[in-house]
């Protein structure tokens, strides 16, 4: 890996989505980016620092499954690993178990 998030940014790479549904019902490819994403993190930051110089630690590690949200300050970016997405700690939803 060629990248390391600074503060609490964090770089994941996004899961294929399915193109139809459980029951068979095929998706178009304009749904493919609306609503959360899934995938999986290559890397996190330090964490957010704090006025006293400290620095908050991040809820999710290397390796996590997570649920996050495209939003206009996610950066795309294309990577040895593939396509990934260098969010903010903040437009991660939630960790998948």
């Amino acid at each position: 890996m060629n990248l390391k998030p600074l503060n609490d940014n964090v770089l994941i790479k996004p899961q294929a989505r399915e193109e139809a549904t459980k029951s068979g019902i095929v998706l178009p490819s304009s749904t493919q980016n609306e609503g959360p994403q899934k995938g999986q993190v290559l890397a996190v930051g330090e964490g957010r620092l704090l006025e006293n110089g400290s620095r908050a630690p991040l809820a999710v590690s290397v390796g996590d499954q997570v649920m996050y949200k495209k939003s206009y300050s996610a950066e795309e970016l294309e990577l040895d690993e593939g396509k990934c997405v260098l969010v903010g700690e903040s437009d991660i939803l939630g960790i998948i178990k």
